[in-house]
């Protein structure tokens, strides 16, 4: 029996008997409609998966992006560099270290990097 969303076909449900034979009109019946629940699972647990991943991307994207804000204000404060071009710096940075914004904000943050050495690298000396 397939299982149908509108014209798709996502499943199959396998029908097994005792005997062999054709299923009765009310056995057809019933495989519908269990056909039906079983898409009706399938899909239902499709979108909460969805949505778990989705709340899952969105709570990293929240994470680095608070902690790359945390790494602005760290460089706007050493170095008294304007926050709105600290993300500037912090890019720049990584770029020429091929290292990702979040890792190196993170090491800002936790205080593994000195904000003067992304200064100095940024600016070619201390501002």
């Amino acid at each position: 029996m397939p299982l149908r969303l509108r014209e798709q076909i996502i499943g199959a449900l396998n029908l097994f008997g005792t005997a062999p034979g054709t299923l009765s009109e009310a056995d057809q019946h019933v495989a519908r409609a269990l056909a039906e629940t079983a898409t009706i699972g399938i899909l239902s647990e499709r979108a909460i998966r969805h949505g778990e991943v989705l709340t899952e991307q969105l709570q990293t994207a929240l994470n680095s992006r608070v902690i790359i804000e945390q790494a602005k204000g760290v460089l706007a404060h050493a170095g008294g560099v304007p926050i709105d071009e600290t993300f500037a710096v912090l890019r720049d940075y990584g770029r020429a270290r091929q290292t990702r914004l979040t890792d190196i904000a993170q090491q800002l943050v936790t205080g593994a990097l000195a904000p003067e050495e992304v200064l100095d690298s940024t600016f070619g000396r201390r501002p």
